[in-house]
């Protein structure tokens, strides 16, 4: 119980991811899934910020020509994290996209109602 309390954040981040993965899974409108994606996303980018964070340390930031190598954090995860949301926005761009050329195609967002569309017309 003690080791959940110490690692709060992490904790937090796998509550989220299972709040988004369960928003993804029990709805069947679109744009509730992307929500649903887009908090996974981000339960993934707070887990890795937070394990890449050492207390003590500074960003990577040179100020004024000072330099000490062990004074700065690793600036690695926290480069592939910004990537990670560059990526997160372009797929949430695209899914919204889709789902605005599923309503104007079938007229709902409700996947229920497109699969029972596409049976008919079928």
């Amino acid at each position: 119980m003690s080791n959940l309390l110490i690692n709060y954040i992490q904790v937090g981040a796998v509550v989220l991811f299972g709040i988004g993965f369960m928003i993804l899974l029990l709805n069947n409108n679109l744009i509730k899934k992307i929500i649903g994606m887009n908090i996974m996303d981000t339960s993934i980018f707070l887990l890795f910020i937070s394990i890449g964070f050492i207390h003590g340390k500074e960003a990577p930031i040179i100020v004024g020509g000072k330099f000490h190598i062990n004074g700065y954090v690793n600036p690695i995860p926290t480069g592939l994290m910004l990537t990670g949301i560059v990526v997160a926005v372009s797929v949430t761009s695209f899914m919204l996209a889709l789902t605005i050329k599923y309503y104007e195609k079938f007229g709902t967002i409700e996947l229920d109602e497109i699969n029972a569309i596409k049976k008919n017309n079928n």
